[in-house]
């Protein structure tokens, strides 16, 4: 079946899926994504479906407020359960991502985890994990997340440096991150996350390497470091347009990541995905690993993306509009599509190519072989993994991912 056009087709108020969509379930994982749209100001660079308190007011009223979010979530969590039918999984992974979900008291976090615990079943070994800006945790909150059944919390640390930071439109202070990484493992967080983004206009090396040396010496057990990309609408493409900023650099892009991972490998990390690195296999991020390989998951909230079987749907973006469709029986689906094989076979490719294991390389079409025999000619792919069938990236080929992947596609 062809997909759907990019702005797809309506969402059947029941929120049914196709038929065939949960064909082959039992194969693959179940995963849930809870997005939490709120933040107490909004940093310049970000693009991100989330919503000030001053952006909200008059703006939905009582259905778009943090106070009576946590029921509307739960309300979809029980949507959910209703759609999947008698689906047999327990939820593998559960992430609470936004926004700031710890602008939420600990309370309301919990209470949309019992929800999927109580609709699904979480599996034994589930991984739980919320995002959290530095300034928007303490010590009892973080026991207090701990004590609901989450296993781990990534922190947006983003720079060692307070003019980076003021760049980004950062609140925190620096220091405040590594502080968080202390009180999380006190809390009983064994595995523990920073972000780190490289490329922002006035870094220098030396800055970046601040940044690394305070990420790793805080002990957590993986980081994230990602180039800053500025996007289309935000202040920070605004500041870029009018010369304020300068605008970044592909070749500092390339000489940060660099230095990335060389003070990350030395330091006992191992990179599994092309922004990520984890000390041991258990401490990656394996809800983002499910995204990457295929599986299934439900995106509660507004704006959030759900994927059942190569059926993609979306929520609608504002919070009163999402909770405005719950309370009156509706799926607050916006949209979906549903992916053709050609569809899922160039997802596979874009995305386990990221992957330190690769793609494989029964996935290429001929042309794309043979852009494959090329990159490995390149130093771009591995030898090893390719004699074992796979199409995995050199450090080199880490570099220059996006374009190598363009053409592996064809």
């Amino acid at each position: 079946m062809p997909s759907a056009p990019l702005d797809g087709e309506p969402v059947p108020a029941d929120g049914a899926l196709p038929f065939a969509a949960p064909a082959g379930a039992a194969d693959r994982p179940l995963a849930f994504y809870l997005h939490v749209p709120y933040c107490a100001s909004r940093c310049g660079y970000c693009d991100f479906n989330t919503y000030t308190a001053a952006e909200l007011r008059g703006s939905g009223g009582v259905l778009a407020s943090r106070d009576t979010y946590a029921e509307a979530v739960e309300q979809e969590i029980r949507l959910a359960r209703k759609v999947l039918g008698d689906d047999p999984r327990r939820v593998s992974t559960v992430f609470f991502g936004g926004g700031t979900p710890t602008l939420l008291p600990p309370a309301d976090l919990a209470r949309m985890l019992d929800a999927v615990r109580a609709e699904f079943g979480l599996a034994a070994d589930a991984e739980v994990t919320t995002e959290a800006n530095p300034d928007s945790v303490d010590p009892e909150s973080l026991a207090a997340l701990r004590e609901a059944g989450f296993t781990r919390v990534s922190f947006g640390m983003q720079s060692a440096r307070p003019h980076v930071l003021a760049v980004l439109e950062r609140t925190h202070t620096p220091g405040r991150p590594e502080a968080c990484v202390a009180e999380a493992r006190a809390a009983g967080f064994r595995h523990v996350s920073l972000d780190l983004i490289y490329g922002t206009p006035g870094e220098t090396d030396a800055d970046w390497q601040a940044s690394l040396d305070a990420a790793i010496g805080a002990g957590p057990d993986h980081v994230s470091a990602y180039s800053l990309i500025v996007e289309d609408g935000t202040r920070l493409a605004g500041r870029v347009r009018r010369g304020e900023l300068a605008a970044p650099d592909d070749d500092v892009h390339a000489d940060r990541y660099l230095m990335a991972e060389e003070a990350l490998t030395a330091a006992g990390f191992g990179w599994y995905e092309v922004s990520n690195w984890a000390l041991s296999p258990d401490a990656r991020c394996r809800h983002n690993e499910l995204y990457w390989t295929g599986a299934d998951w439900w995106g509660a909230g507004p704006g959030a993306h759900s994927h059942v079987g190569g059926v993609r749907w979306w929520n609608a973006k504002h919070p009163g509009r999402y909770a405005q469709a719950l309370a009156e029986g509706r799926s607050p689906g916006a949209g979906r599509e549903i992916l053709s094989d050609e569809d899922r076979r160039v997802e596979r490719v874009l995305l386990e190519l990221r992957l330190a294991d690769g793609c494989p390389l029964s996935l290429l079409r001929p042309a794309g072989l043979a852009a494959a025999r090329r990159a490995l000619a390149d130093g771009l792919l591995t030898r090893e993994a390719f004699d074992a069938g796979r199409a995995a990236l050199t450090l080199r080929g880490r570099l220059l991912a996006d374009a190598l992947t363009r053409d592996l596609v064809d």
